[in-house]
């Protein structure tokens, strides 16, 4: 004997059916459905950029030495060209900090030798050297990077093959140069040899060779020349790096000491660092003196560095291209 069950799915005051909870989390589970779950992590795991109290300490222990090894010579120098006549600065226990601060040291360096008429030696011979390699590297980097032409490649293996040789090497070549070109105890004669660096010229080529092709071949279709392409397009892109090859220059050639030393023979066309040989004098040195000498010669890079780390930054910022 059959027994049918009434159906009640539609029966009014009938009770529906019970649902299957399991059926979702059984699906989610065996990868039927995609439901969003927090990912487990372990109480002792941590994100990649977090670091345990003793790395950190480790960290700034590190940055410590640095900043002690770069600024700490700085320091001590400033410290020295601020102390009294009074002072020793040659005591068994160093003392930092002035006991008797005066200026007079910087003034006394003025008295003793031209020092101004080297600073403004050393600021044209830096200007020529500065303007050379904006202008000679720039060119040469863009002709290496965007236009073809015969023998590219093996100018860019010379270029490369410069950089083996020291500059010790080539300087008696140089000077020979310039004395038969009678640059010989001229400011001009001292710039000449740093004016086109061959690094900057591969780092302005690195730099151009960055830019998308796509840009020139769309301004070579509307029929732009290679100077609007240089100066549209390429200039635009590159001001970073110029702005690192301006400060590197200025650094080099305002600090070089052997190839004035070398070119030069009258002292009123001495740049500074030639210059203040004459602080350390034969028979007596004041310490003193040679550190305020040493900071009026350091001042200058300290604010060529501030001013163009700024347009460096902005440069690479501005300078990026965006698609």
């Amino acid at each position: 004997m059959t027994t049918v069950r009434p159906n009640t799915a539609g029966a009014p005051g009938a009770a529906p059916a019970p649902a299957e909870p399991a059926a979702a989390g059984t699906a989610g589970s065996r990868g039927g459905s995609h439901t969003s779950r927090a990912p487990r992590t372990s109480r002792g795991s941590r994100s990649f950029n977090t670091a345990s109290p003793a790395q950190t300490a480790v960290r700034y222990l590190l940055l410590l030495l640095v900043l002690l090894l770069v600024v700490g010579p700085f320091l001590w120098q400033l410290s020295t060209s601020l102390k009294g006549p009074a002072e020793d600065v040659f005591t068994r226990t160093p003392v930092f900090v002035p006991e008797q601060p005066t200026l007079g040291n910087y003034g006394k360096v003025a008295e003793t030798i031209p020092v101004w008429t080297y600073a403004l030696n050393s600021v044209i011979v830096a200007a020529v050297c500065i303007t050379g390699n904006v202008v000679g590297c720039t060119l040469a980097g863009y002709a290496l990077a965007r236009l073809r032409f015969r023998g590219a490649r093996l100018v860019l293996g010379l270029f490369l093959a410069t950089l083996v040789l020291p500059g010790e090497v080539t300087i008696v070549s140089q000077y020979v140069l310039v004395r038969g070109l009678g640059l010989a105890d001229t400011l001009a004669g001292v710039a000449l040899p740093g004016s086109i660096a061959m690094l900057n010229v591969l780092l302005m080529r690195t730099a151009f060779a960055a830019v998308p092709v796509e840009l020139d071949q769309a301004a070579l279709v509307d029929g732009a020349t290679v100077w609007q392409r240089l100066w549209h397009i390429g200039l635009p892109n590159v001001r970073g790096m110029i702005s690192v090859i301006v400060i590197f220059t200025f650094i080099g050639a305002w600090d070089d000491f052997l190839w004035p030393l070398i070119v030069l023979n009258d002292p009123q066309k001495y740049t500074l660092t030639v210059g203040l040989q004459y602080l350390n004098g034969t028979f007596s040195a004041n310490p003193r003196l040679i550190a305020a000498g040493t900071m009026i010669a350091f001042l200058p890079i300290v604010v060529v560095f501030g001013v163009c780390q700024r347009f460096f930054f902005k440069g690479v910022e501005e300078g990026a291209v965006k698609g």
